[in-house]
């Protein structure tokens, strides 16, 4: 089983780098873009012979614990082929 998860800054937390990354894209002619955050995409094998429920409970305290600066992060997780 295979999970994703997506962590990314909360809303109206400072992110430096999704404005620079902002400032370089329209500095390289994209000026549609109004905004850019910037997060993670973190990618986890999971042993078989888990529940999806369980293997999302289990993510859900690998994000409070490590994955996921909670305080000024959120995350999102999905369960891939389960």
């Amino acid at each position: 089983m295979q999970a994703r998860v997506y962590v990314t800054l909360k809303r109206g937390v400072l992110d430096p780098q999704g404005k620079a990354v902002a400032l370089s894209l329209s500095s390289m002619g994209f000026e549609e873009v109004e905004d850019v955050r910037l997060g993670k995409f973190i990618e986890v094998k999971l042993a078989d012979g888990s529940s999806p429920e369980k293997a999302k409970e289990r993510l859900t305290e690998m994000c409070q614990r490590l994955l996921a600066n909670t305080v000024i992060e959120d995350y999102r997780i999905e369960i891939v082929g389960a």
